[in-house]
């Protein structure tokens, strides 16, 4: 039964516990509501289910324990309320996908019975912290994520002992200590260890491992000592050491000295130049890439980071490029934007400190507004500025009205230490098979800033005279 990508509402018929010869389940991204159905659990056939992308609510049954064949569960972007599943029922399970569930930790220690798994994808848990879980004898593994699980302390063991890993993403977690035990798993084709407290030097078998391998260690705090010698697109380090100016340190960043203070900044994300007024939108057409930190374009620069799963990816990917018009005088800006599948920053230097107005330009122009089912996509994703996050679940469509449409979101800023950052962050919601398989994840058309005080202004003082009777009086104001 694949009712898979359709508007399909209201709750689950519980007439579908008696279909008990079904085999394979998928009612992914629909609108289906409320509870599961406990009679789902006398589905004992069933080997594949599919619930990913629609509004479920309440506790996992426990009925459902009862599918000991399950060999794959995807249950990601719903509402669920409670722990996690128990996972004992569940030995030959290969495929466990539960991102942006709204589940709560800490990760069960019931993990240790799948020793069948080749794939699990876990993601944004709320509740408490947990130790890295222990995942012995799953040899098979060859993709494990386990992204904003609130995980502390190391990297367990276990890990090391994945000799089929190829793709690994412990990303935004509070993982300390150092990676050394990482250095038997040689097949890896893309390591994401962003957003942690890693320490330490980084190793130097991990940075010169063959460069088609993806490495990302952005927003860390190695030992600068350790940065290597040559930089590569493959390897993003941005953020990746203890430093107070991360901005104006490291090998990679060969932008030149701050010569005079900005008080603007303009991007096109995505497109080439466009002059809006007497405005110009500078080009940001460099592909992203899955762990690539772009740090020589004067003023500003890029760090992107992610894997789109369950597709062959492109660098192309990466961008979005509009099929329609949008109409207006900024029509240009809305004609192309940037896609990440995880994080995308863009940052600001040599800006003078200040108060500053940021604009931020969104238009959805992946999904489509028609009869088709490429109109049912729903692009969710985290907004952050300066490392405070401003926008939970932020949906473009849903704000702007419809696809094709302009929407700019306006924010007070206040720069120091000369940098502005922001960071656009996938958090597991949404749908991901529209208009097909890989489709998801933060897009964002333009970026404005423009310092709320003329130039004269921030950098020295006015003299103002009044008069007062028979007296001058001077004032002097910052």
């Amino acid at each position: 039964m694949t009712i898979s990508n359709n508007r399909l509402s209201g709750p689950v018929p519980e007439y579908i516990g008696n279909m008990t010869l079904l085999v394979n389940v998928s009612l992914e991204t629909n609108l289906f509501n409320g509870s599961l159905p406990a009679e789902l659990g006398n589905l004992v056939n069933l080997q594949k289910l599919n619930l990913k992308a629609n509004n479920f609510t309440g506790e996992w049954p426990v009925e459902l324990n009862n599918l000991t064949k399950l060999i794959e569960l995807r249950i990601s972007s719903n509402s669920f309320v409670g722990k996690l599943p128990n996972f004992e029922s569940w030995k030959n399970l290969r495929m466990l996908e539960i991102e942006g569930s709204g589940f709560e930790g800490p990760l069960p220690p019931s993990f240790s019975v799948l020793t069948s798994l080749e794939e699990l994808r876990i993601s944004d848990l709320n509740g408490v912290a947990s130790e890295f879980p222990s995942l012995t004898n799953m040899t098979r593994m060859s993709k494990l994520v386990l992204r904003s699980c609130n995980i502390h302390g190391n990297i367990h063991d276990s890990v090391a002992e994945m000799i089929a890993l190829r793709f690994l993403d412990l990303s935004f977690n509070k993982l300390e200590g150092g990676i050394a035990n990482l250095e038997g798993v040689t097949g890896m084709e893309a390591t994401y260890l962003t957003g942690n407290d890693f320490v330490g030097r980084i190793p130097d078998w991990l940075t010169s491992r063959d460069t088609r391998n993806v490495i990302d260690l952005s927003y860390n705090k190695f030992d600068e000592s350790s940065e290597p010698s040559t930089c590569r697109d493959n390897l993003n380090l941005f953020r990746s050491f203890k430093v107070e100016n991360f901005v104006e340190r490291g090998k990679c960043f060969s932008a030149s000295p701050c010569s005079e203070d900005k008080y603007s900044l303009h991007i096109n994300c995505g497109g080439g130049n466009v002059t809006v007024g007497d405005t110009t939108y500078i080009a940001d057409e460099d592909s992203a890439g899955a762990a690539k930190f772009v740090y020589w374009k004067g003023n500003w620069g890029t760090s992107s980071t992610g894997h789109f799963w369950d597709t062959d990816v492109s660098l192309n990917d990466h961008k979005a490029k509009n099929v329609s018009a949008i109409k207006g005088d900024e029509s240009q800006l809305y004609m192309t934007a940037h896609l990440s599948p995880l994080s995308m920053t863009y940052f600001g230097r040599c800006l003078a400190n200040g108060n500053y107005t940021l604009t931020l330009h969104f238009a959805e122009i992946v999904y489509r507004d028609n009869q088709s089912f490429q109109s049912l996509g729903r692009r969710i994703f985290d907004v952050y500025i300066q490392d405070k996050l401003k926008f939970k679940d932020f949906d473009i469509k849903r704000l702007a009205g419809g696809v094709d449409k302009a929407l700019k979101e306006k924010f007070n800023v206040t720069v120091k230490d000369k940098t502005l950052q922001v960071r656009f962050q996938y958090a597991g919601k949404g749908t991901t098979s529209i208009p097909s398989r890989g489709n998801y994840g933060p897009l964002v058309s333009a970026i404005s800033l423009e310092a709320k005080k003329k130039k004269q202004e921030i950098d020295g003082t006015r003299i103002k005279r009044t008069r007062s009777a028979n007296w001058y009086i001077y004032f002097q104001t910052n």
